[in-house]
């Protein structure tokens, strides 16, 4: 292994050095706030490593892993995500009564398993990475063990994400018959050789998609998406619903451009039907809901579907969308659910709808925020959430991709509906409660509420001065 291969995988070494270093410091003794600093500086510095480390735009550890800009760029985004999490998570776990140390290490490492997924080009790497985020989803998700739902939703990923992953597998030992190989690029060299998809080919592709559609939770493959979201810890749901589907969407992007699969129309016409299904039953689904964890969770499968339409789009405007569009999503999906995480108390989530009646009365400011959110998922103009969409849409007519375009307008204005009830409940004046919870140091909850307000300003940032992000994708991702 070279020196630049070394220094590539720094970012991977400093995680898993985290998570070993978490593990000795509960070993010698139990300290909520040392476990958490740990953390945060090591998200830190990785975040810092990957911005100021110079090397080659593009360079491969054979034959696992490529940094290239995709790689970089979601490996950060990653990292980025994950540490905004872990500042939420601080104050929430602080007033909960069950042992909070160890949920850093899970974090950690489910951090590391997405970010392997990021810059993964081989199907070992795939599989390795998407094992340690599964497996570390598993406890994170089910780890406040005395709640209401919470066992529930962890046995039911569990089940689900077995089944993704022997889909997976069957899928990859399909694809390694036909073409020898488990490496994307190889794959993609021996189907260029073919006249048409064998078979035996097409089945290990329709096995990884459904693999991939547990993932992320698409229709048809949605059934666990708003279980889970309920029964997992607040800061949990947030992680799940960015930085893991994050990592997949990424894995997703590079394995399809690399064996081509825009040139086979059975492959484009599957993901097509996947992708309007997402966004009918998603934003049909979050219309009836009054838990809003349970809302979100059908509204990240709406989104799923549109940043799906510009991986279908494809060419590099496709990719510069989705890319654009994970940031907005990240921020304002982070942002929603960190609000929520604020609100809540020792004894339960902020989760229900009439949680949030007169909150504008009460905490003008928590309210601003969260409406700032909910106008993002909307894509309502000045936010991050309606520059991505736009970018989207003209992937779309790029890509020729009419009837996606057209149906990713019909249900953002679907999605409205239940974006605004919310804002409206929180202007009642009748009923208005103070949900915030009085038994932490005002000290402890600033951290959130810190947090919080810098998602804010980042949300409206990007949505007011989005040049900055796009030259920064661009530049990334050029050749």
């Amino acid at each position: 292994m070279s020196k630049q291969d070394l220094l590539s995988i720094v970012p991977l070494f400093i995680l898993t050095s985290a998570a070993i270093l978490i593990l000795f410091s509960i070993a010698v003794k139990r300290n909520h706030k040392v476990i958490y600093g740990i953390t945060t500086l090591s998200l830190l510095a990785d975040i810092i490593f990957l911005a100021v480390a110079e090397g080659p735009a593009t360079w491969t550890v054979e034959p696992l892993f490529i940094f290239d800009g995709f790689g970089k760029f979601n490996l950060g985004l990653i990292l980025v995500t994950a540490l905004a999490v872990t500042m939420l998570s601080y104050a929430y776990f602080e007033q909960r009564e069950e042992r909070k140390e160890e949920y850093y290490i899970l974090l950690i490492l489910a951090t590391l398993g997405a970010g392997t997924l990021a810059i993964s080009k081989h199907f070992i790497s795939l599989f390795l990475g998407l094992e340690i985020l599964s497996v570390s989803l598993y406890s994170m998700i089910a780890y406040l063990r005395k709640r209401e739902r919470s066992d529930e939703g962890g046995i039911k990923y569990l089940i689900i994400a077995a089944f993704s992953s022997a889909f997976m597998l069957f899928g990859m030992a399909l694809i390694y018959y036909t073409s020898g190989s488990m490496e994307f690029g190889a794959i993609g060299a021996y189907l260029s050789s073919l006249p048409e998809l064998p078979i035996i080919m097409m089945a290990g592709f329709g096995f990884v998609v459904v693999g991939i559609g547990f993932k992320l939770g698409i229709v048809p493959f949605h059934m666990w998406t708003a279980d889970v979201y309920e029964g997992a810890p607040l800061p949990v749901t947030s992680f799940i619903a960015t930085v893991s589907k994050g990592g997949v969407v990424a894995l997703l992007v590079r394995f399809y451009s690399q064996v081509n699969g825009y040139q086979y129309n059975s492959l484009v016409v599957i993901f097509t039907v996947l992708v309007i299904a997402s966004m009918l039953v998603g934003n049909f689904l979050a219309l009836r809901q009054h838990n809003v964890k349970r809302l979100l969770a059908y509204s990240s499968i709406s989104h799923l579907g549109y940043i799906l339409v510009a991986f279908i789009a494809g060419g590099s405007l496709g990719k510069e969308a989705v890319s654009f569009y994970l940031v907005a999503y990240f921020i304002t999906t982070v942002g929603s659910f960190g609000i929520l995480t604020y609100l809540s108390d020792k004894d339960r989530d902020a989760e229900w709808l009439d949680d949030f009646k007169g909150l504008f009365w009460k905490r003008p400011w928590t309210a601003t925020s969260f409406s700032a959110m909910l106008l993002s998922l909307a894509g309502i103009p000045l936010t991050a959430g309606f520059v991505g969409k736009f970018y989207i849409v003209a992937a779309g007519v790029k890509g020729n991709t009419w009837l996606l375009v057209i149906m990713l307008v019909l249900n953002s204005a679907i999605g409205l509906f239940y974006y605004i009830r919310i804002i409206a409940i929180m202007c009642e004046k009748q009923g208005a409660t103070d949900a915030n919870p009085s038994t932490l140091r005002p000290s402890i909850y600033l951290i959130s509420g810190f947090s919080v307000a810098v998602l804010t300003v980042a949300l409206l940032w990007v949505g007011t001065f989005p040049e900055g992000l796009i030259g920064l994708i661009r530049s990334l991702l050029s050749p």
